[in-house]
């Protein structure tokens, strides 16, 4: 870990598709691809994943809005926080408006070189700066039960990985807050909220905070 270095073959993945229920069989958008990786691999990404935590924490970096892949915390709490949130307006005689946002192949658009300058913005560690860096280049997959060549892959992180849900927490992580919105946030899944006595103070306010969400990083 601290010369930074990833093997290659650990990160090759097999790809096995998914066929999507109701979805036509014959278009690639129709299935969901699982990847699976070396378990040494696994192993190697879990102390990553563990130092890169620490860290996280010591240094309360992730937003805590975002209640994906943390540690005690899960959608339930989520779901909690919209019902106060509702239950609170409804009593000061307010209404409530939402917005949900799901991005589109959302940990295959993450761009890497930003990832990486984010890591280092945060004051991660050199070490495992280098070494996810190093994981997420020149990685490979291939499909299984099929005649594959070996394919390269230069954007995003590896949703079935360990470290891949994090680091696309840190990829969204610090979009700038709107002072009368709640944002609710499960990995890619972002939920935002405003409440008003004017439902057209709630449409301005969504309609402000909406560009912040889609065009960041």
């Amino acid at each position: 870990m601290t010369i930074g270095h990833f093997p290659t073959k650990w990160k090759t993945a097999t790809v096995i598709p998914i066929l999507k229920p109701g979805k036509d069989p014959t278009q690639p958008s129709s299935y969901r691809s699982i990847s699976l990786f070396f378990a040494i691999s696994k192993i190697a990404e879990h102390i990553i994943l563990d130092r890169l935590n620490t860290h996280l924490v010591v240094n309360n970096i992730l937003r805590p809005e975002q209640f994906g892949f943390r540690k005690n915390l899960s959608t339930t709490h989520q779901l909690i926080r919209v019902v106060e949130f509702v239950e609170e307006a409804f009593n000061n005689k307010q209404k409530t408006g939402a917005v949900s946002l799901d991005i589109q192949k959302a940990f295959d658009r993450v761009w890497q070189d930003a990832l990486i300058c984010k890591l280092i913005n945060y004051n991660t560690p050199n070490y495992i700066t280098k070494i996810i860096q190093n994981y997420l280049t020149n990685r490979n997959f291939m499909v299984k039960n099929e005649f594959s060549d070996l394919k390269q892959i230069n954007a995003g992180v590896a949703q079935d990985s360990k470290l891949g849900p994090v680091l696309f927490s840190l990829f969204i992580n610090g979009i700038p807050k709107q002072y009368n919105t709640m944002v609710c946030m499960h990995a890619d899944d972002t939920a935002i909220l405003a409440k008003h006595k004017n439902p057209n103070f709630i449409h301005l306010a969504l309609t402000k905070h909406l560009p912040l969400e889609v065009c960041f990083p």
